[in-house]
């Protein structure tokens, strides 16, 4: 039985667990396990930082989600729509005094790119870059109700687009989505890794040039086909590696270790993922070893947290720990609007 996304309020539920995790793995990014330990006390006892401050990528998961509710107000989601809210909502927060938070140079390049009303985003895409801030902020695209799955593609791949241009960034946004999705309309846990191997073989030569355009030919590839199975080719690899972790790594393990440190976009997807399916029914224990981890922390803690509030909803996050978290009344507002 498929359970719908209002019943548990999957929206706000992730989006909550996203920024709880970033603000979790806030202050252990860049550090070893040992250091963290040090730090915080054992892994299992970790506490939310008080005041529970994100980072940019919570900010640049509500710019998404911002841009995503404008363009939805005009009419169909399609990529002419989506684009210009979304670009404008990316550039205000390049330009916001809030960018503070230590954010990517990829973003950081494209945005200023992005500036320029005049250029194409494709000219300001960033070929090369397959960093995990694209799939870091796109929980919104599995979140909002009523898209088809070629519009949550396109659409998933086109946020991407615009900062990180690299395939293999495009194709694990579209898989974050993807999972996003499935979990918040009921999906086991237990077979989730499955269906998104299926997913990247269904869709490993499908390049979406209604939303993507002529992005391809800024990179070395002979057609658009090859250029997008580079990326889903690099999201196989790293589940094959998660399918295995999930059977065989220990809690008490780095997760780090088995499926890669998150800085780069499929290792994020793979490590959040990880730390989620070890603990599908303990949310903040699963958070807590997200955050423990030798890698990009925050984003690995962000990804394990959209997942697990996207599969329990928004009761999962106790109140003492969800009414202190940074921009409480924005997360509210979108998880509200796409759960109604």
């Amino acid at each position: 039985m498929t359970t719908s996304i209002p019943a548990k309020r999957a929206a706000a539920g992730a989006l909550t667990g996203l920024a709880l995790g970033d603000a979790l793995g806030f202050p252990t990014e860049f550090s070893d396990v040992p250091a963290i330990l040090a730090k915080c006390g054992p892994w299992r006892e970790i506490r939310l930082p008080a005041p529970a401050i994100v980072t940019d990528d919570t900010q640049m998961t509500l710019a998404l989600g911002r841009g995503l509710r404008t363009a939805m107000d005009r009419g169909v989601l399609g990529p002419k729509r989506m684009e210009r809210p979304v670009r404008e909502e990316f550039v205000d927060w390049y330009r916001s005094p809030e960018n503070n938070r230590a954010p990517g140079r990829t973003c950081l390049t494209a945005c200023s790119l992005l500036e320029d009303e005049n250029r194409r985003w494709q000219d300001a895409s960033q070929i090369g870059s397959k960093g995990c801030g694209a799939n870091m902020r796109v929980a919104p695209i599995g979140l909002v109700p009523g898209l088809s799955d070629e519009q949550r593609a396109g659409a998933a791949q086109l946020q991407s687009a615009l900062t990180h241009g690299h395939p293999t960034a495009l194709a694990a946004s579209d898989l974050t989505a993807h999972a996003v999705r499935l979990l918040a309309t009921g999906a086991e846990p237990a077979g989730l890794v499955g269906r998104l191997r299926s997913y990247a073989y269904d869709n490993r030569t499908r390049y979406h040039e209604r939303w993507l355009g002529d992005l391809w030919s800024r990179a070395q590839d002979p057609t658009p086909e090859h250029f997008i199975a580079r990326g889903w080719d690099d999201c196989l690899a790293v589940l094959d590696r998660l399918q295995h972790a999930v059977r065989t790594v220990s809690p008490e393990t780095d997760p780090c270790l088995a499926t890669g440190e998150g800085w780069i976009a499929e290792e994020a997807l793979a490590t959040g993922l990880l730390c989620f399916l070890l603990f599908p029914g303990e949310p903040l224990t699963a958070l807590r070893r997200a955050a423990c981890t030798s890698g990009d922390s925050d984003s690995i803690a962000c990804l394990a947290g959209a997942f697990a509030g996207a599969h329990l909803g928004a009761d999962a996050w106790p109140a003492d720990w969800a009414d202190r978290i940074e921009y409480r009344g924005d997360l509210l507002a979108l998880g509200a609007l796409w759960d109604a």
